[in-house]
Parts: structure tokens; sequence; C-alpha cells
């Protein structure tokens, strides 16, 4: 065969657990899923993990402010993730978390052989400590005077008006992000993988074909400048694991994030009992290991990820697929632009294929930015997805059906055509396989663009009329159905939704790659229906309209029948007076939320149980950016009582709930101990 059998183990970089799927985590996701959809048309083994990166003090916090365990925090938002993904077609075949003991084992276990090894190294280090908080302050976690150019409000890191690097301890007038409070140095003993005594393996790994020359290139400047000791631990309170030996010490979440993939992996193999973990990970060629990943973390997967695998006796990766970042019309991703699109916006008002489609026409086998163009997206999908490629089986299909009992001709009008048309798919497969998806698009709309052109040179519509014809036209749409058939192969990988709805209609099987060799003829194919329509701009715009959010200095203004939202920060302008009279309408009353879900098919609401003392209602609020819904049992709320009900898309809410804040994560609500009582008449 051309394209031996391949055994394949493939990853997507884990998501955080600490915020929505958006257009930029697709990117990814979506290019690996196109992979392992190719692999398996083609007949390889696939298997393909991720899981939600769990672990980290940001985590702990956002379990903190919504008042529940950091575990139930961490599955709430990992549900969310899984369902985005799949309403995107992401075909995970497990889809975990960082958090389990599977990962707990291997982090140890990688720990130790690095230790044992005298890869493990302490030293001493000072660090920015929030004394009300009670815990060392990562650099996001800091604020102050840039030490260099003096500007004020400048991150822990790097300034934004000079863009000078510097390490926290370096700023001005420091204050912690997490309480106000003026962070005091303190000294703790950190834990450091040496990877300066792996340099000369690394180097080598480097240009083993394992990374694209680009990321090789960068990561020999690195190298080059000598690699340092790695800080793998970070002291209590911090949502992970313990190190082995160590109490108050827990790994970084770095160390155990890429580890979950093995951990991932493991529990796929305890729930098929058919895959056997080790012919994966263990230092043989018998199989392959491919990760997915952007380019601002190739410091972690391709120096600190493979050499804790060889020092641990494992596989290391057979190629790491780095691809570049993402923008939206030419400028950075944007809440207030409404750019920054949630898989569940998009989901609200687009077919996801389409994104995926885009996504393909775009994705090289570089690490090249991606610019998103919203009018080159609908005008990319509406002129070649649809004007070439649907419009094949539009234009075909009805004669088969009409004029012919929807029975195929057993004859090819055009060898040379079909030939040409078949041929293409080795380059095709070849470009799949390589990740150039772009210039595998573009070789199939070069298909589609043969096959239109021979339809109307052909030009059955006119044969029809001619009844000594009626042969010749029976073959031309013939071929026109196979062609359309060839494209929906070629397109499988990207378009699943779309090819299974080919089949339906050809009445065939599932399709594989090696089935495009083969002519179908003289057979029954089903009625045609439209297998998908045209992009509406409109539809794009209420997309940006709904993913805009207010920035931190304005209201937040959320449906008055959901719930409103008060900012703390610059006041917003003022609306026309009302009396008094008006005003003491309003009954508002403390209420205890005694059940939250989400809401199916929005990415703003929750639906709410709340206990008035008296009685129950169902309010739908636009709080879940803020809470996941177990956060919420238990909690109060102050609302207005006396509302009435009305009738909404996601259906009736007999209420509305008040809450202050900018928005976003930052929507607070009353504590579950706050002195009121369900009913308390709120003046």
């Amino acid at each position: 065969s051309r394209f031996p059998m391949r055994r394949l183990l493939v990853t997507s970089a884990l998501p955080y657990a600490n915020g929505a799927i958006h257009i930029g985590h697709l990117l990814e996701h979506v290019q690996t899923d196109i992979w392992v959809r190719f692999q398996r048309l083609m007949g390889n083994e696939c298997h393909y993990v991720c899981a939600d990166d769990a672990h980290g003090t940001a985590t702990m916090l956002s379990a903190q402010q919504a008042g529940i365990a950091a575990e139930t925090w961490i599955e709430s938002v990992r549900a969310e993730h899984a369902k985005d993904f799949a309403d995107f077609l992401i075909g995970h075949d497990i889809y975990s978390s960082t958090h389990t003991e599977q990962n707990r084992h291997f982090a140890e276990r990688i720990y130790r052989a690095a230790r044992d090894a005298g890869a493990i190294v302490t030293r001493d280090v000072e660090q920015l400590y929030d004394p009300e908080k009670q815990l060392f302050l990562a650099d996001r976690f800091v604020k102050g005077i840039c030490p260099r150019c003096g500007t004020p409000d400048q991150n822990g890191d790097n300034c934004d008006a000079c863009s000078a690097t510097y390490d926290a301890t370096e700023l001005r007038s420091p204050r912690s992000m997490l309480s106000g409070a003026t962070p005091v140095l303190r000294t703790s003993t950190h834990y450091f993988f040496d990877l300066s005594q792996y340099a000369d393996w690394l180097k080598g790994w480097v240009h083993s074909s394992a990374v694209q020359q680009e990321v090789a290139n960068k990561l020999d400047e690195w190298l080059e400048g000598g690699v340092r000791p790695w800080d793998i631990s970070r002291d209590a309170p911090y949502f992970g694991f313990e190190i082995p030996d160590a109490p108050g010490k827990y790994f970084y979440v770095w160390l155990d994030a890429p580890i979950g993939y093995m951990a991932g992996f493991k529990q796929l193999c305890e729930r098929s009992n058919s895959i056997a973990f080790e012919d994966f990970w263990n230092s043989d060629d018998r199989t392959e290991l491919h990760h997915f990943i952007g380019k601002d973390i190739i410091n972690f997967h391709c120096l600190f990820w493979p050499t804790m695998l060889h020092c641990a006796g494992f596989r290391t990766p057979t190629r790491v697929h780095t691809h570049g970042f993402i923008t939206v019309d030419g400028a950075k991703m944007s809440k207030s632009r409404g750019t920054f699109i949630s898989a569940r916006t998009y989901l609200e008002h687009l077919n996801p294929e389409y994104l995926r489609y885009y996504y393909a026409a775009r994705l090289t086998a570089t690490t090249d930015d991606i610019d998103l163009s919203l009018d080159d997206f609908v005008q990319r999908v509406n002129a070649e997805l649809i004007g070439k490629v649907v419009n094949i089986a539009a234009r075909c299909a009805a004669f088969i059906n009409r004029e012919f009992d929807s029975m195929l001709s057993a004859d090819i009008d055009d060898v040379a055509l079909w030939q040409r048309s078949v041929a293409a798919g080795d380059s095709i497969a070849r470009h799949f396989d390589s990740g150039d998806y772009a210039r595998a698009m573009r070789e199939i709309i070069a298909v589609a663009d043969d096959a239109n052109s021979y339809i109307a040179a052909r030009a059955p519509w006119s044969l029809i009329k001619q009844p000594d014809r009626r042969d010749e036209v029976h073959r031309v749409c013939t071929l026109g159905v196979n062609l359309f058939r060839l494209l929906a192969i070629y397109l499988k990988p990207v378009l699943p939704v779309f090819a299974a709805g080919a089949e339906a209609f050809l009445c065939v099987s599932p399709l594989r790659w090696a089935d495009h060799q083969n002519f179908l003829g003289a057979q029954r194919v089903a009625a045609y229906t439209p297998l998908a329509t045209r992009i509406d701009p409109k539809q794009v715009q209420k997309m940006i309209e709904a993913g805009k959010v207010a920035e931190p200095a304005a209201i937040a203004a959320l449906p008055a029948t959901a719930s409103a939202a008060v900012s703390t920060a610059a006041p917003a302008p003022v609306k026309p007076q009302i009396d008094y009279d008006d005003f003491a309408k309003l009954d508002l009353r403390v209420a205890r939320i005694t059940g939250a879900e989400l809401v199916d098919g929005a990415d703003k609401l929750l639906r709410l149980t709340l206990d008035l003392g008296d009685g129950e209602r169902q309010v739908l609020a636009g709080i879940r950016s803020a809470y996941a819904p177990a956060a919420l049992i238990g909690r109060l709320t102050v609302m207005v009582a006396n509302l009435a009900p009305r009738k909404m898309r996601f259906g009736m809410s007999e209420g509305m709930v008040l809450a202050a804040g900018p928005g976003g994560r930052d929507i607070f609500l009353l504590a579950p101990d706050s002195g009121a009582a369900p009913g308390m008449e709120v003046k």
C-alpha cells in the first residue's frame, strides 16, 4: 500500500479549567480533530486524548470565590468544555482532567525517576507574599510601577508601556491583585528540574524532525543561551498534587499538565481493555505520539516535557505540531468589540462545520498566525462550500431523481475527468497528513471547479429537452454525482456531518478514503435535500452583538428579565428620574438559590430555582460567566419578587435577581452566611 497502517496517539493542548471555550481553543482542536479523522479515514489506528488543565492558584481562588470545593468547580467547568467541543464535532476519545489518580501516579513516578537520576535540586527563592491571603503571589497576581519607565499599574513580569521584562520583586509600590495588600518578600525552598544535565540529548531531539524548522530555530536560541534549572514546585496553599516527601510543596501546574496526556490515555486503556498503554509510551518505534499546540507553549512541550519523559524512561513525542495565534478582522480578540467569540455564542448563530471549513482553508504546516476575517469567512463558505461543492449535487441529483427514477448510470461519461479527479486524492492525502490543510482545500476546490466546468459545458438542463440525448444526460449527471461523492470523501475529515448527509443521499455505508477510487454506478440514490445553505451575513453580525461584553469600567447590561448587574467602578449615565412612588412599587426580597442548571443553547443564562420562604420561583439569570451551577446552591440573592413573569426565548422567567459587579467573572451575590433569610424584605 502507498500508505502503510500506522498506530497513533494524538493530543491537543489542555484548556485551563477557569474559562469558557472560545474560537482560539477551537482553532487547535479543529486542527487536531481533522488530522485524527483523516488518519482514521485512511484505516490507521488513532486515539485522541485531551483533558482540562485543572491545577493552580487561579483554580483554587475561583472555587473559593464560588464557595465550593475545587473538585466540584473543575468538574462543572470540565463538563461545559466537553459539551462545547462535542458540539463542534471534536471527537475526543476521552476528555478527562489533570486532577485524577492516574495523573498523580505518573507525576510522582516521573518525579521520582528524575530525583533518583540526580536531576532534582533545591534552592531558596525570594518571592512576593500576600500577608492577607497568606500565599505567595504568581507574577500575574501582582501590579505596580514599572521599574524601567515608571508607568503605574503594570503587570508583575512585563510593562505594557515600554515592553520591559523584569521580576515581580523589581516592581515599585507593588500590590496584590487578590487583596490589594502590599506584598512582602519571603524566602521559600523550591524544587528544580536540572535541564542542563540533558542539554546535549535535548539538542539532538530538537533536530530529529520532531518539530517544525522554525520551532527548532527558536529552541536553538534558548539552548545556545544555556538551559537553566526549571522550578517545578509551588508552596501551599495550592490546588494540585503534593510532592512526595516534601510536605507543603506542590507540583507546579506545568509539570503535571502534559502528564495529563499519559493519564488520560491510561484511563482510556482501563475503559476499553483492548488498548495497551505500554504500546504507546514505551521507547520503541511501533507507535507514534503526536501533540498539537500553540507556539506560546513550545518551551513546555519541546524542552521540559521530552526531557522529563526521557529521564523517566518513556518514549518522546514523534512530532509536536505547532500553530500560530489567531486574530479576528486583523486585531486581537476583543470582548468589547464582540470578537472574543465563545464556542457557545458561535453555536447559537452559525453551523459549526462552517468554522471548521474556514480554519481548514487557512491552516498550514507552519506557525504563521491566522486571521479570521469575518467577511472572508462568509464569502469563502458561500462561494466554495455552497457555490461549488454543494452546487454539484444540487445540479445533478434533481435530474437523477426526477428523470431516471433515482438510478445512476453504469457508464462513465468522461473517463479522463474521472481519473484526474481520483488521482488528486493521493496529493490531497499527503497535505492532510503533513498538516497543510490549506493546500488540501485548494486542491479539493480545484476538483470541484473541474466538475462544475464539465457540468456547465455539457448543460444537462438543455440536453434533457432533446429526447434522443436522455442517455447522455444520465451519464453526465451520474458522473456529477460521483464527483460530488469524491468531494464528500476528501472533505470528510473537515465536515463529518456534511459527509454523513452525503452518504445518506448516496445510500452507501460510511465512506473510507480508499473508496474514492471506486465509481458508483447502476444503483439507486435517495431523494436529494440540501446538505448546507449559505451564510446570511446578518447572522454573523448578530453573533458579534451577542458576544459583546462591556469593559470593566462600564455597566454590565443584562436582560431586564434575567439579572441586573451594578458596577462598582466608573459611573454610567444616570437614567431619567423616577418618583419615589415608582420605586416603592418594587418588592425586593432575599431568596435562597435551591437549584441551578445550564440553559441549553444559551451561553450567558442559568436557570435558577429561588426559595422566597412562601414558595419557589424559576428565574433566568445572565450570570453564567461568573458562576458554575453547583457554586450557587445555598447562596442568597436579592430578587424583584413582584416583577411580572415574562416568556423568553429559553423559557419563562418569574422575576429578576440583582447582582453587583462589572460583569464577566466578577458578578457578586450574597454569601450563604450573610445573615439574611429567604423572604426577608430589602429596604
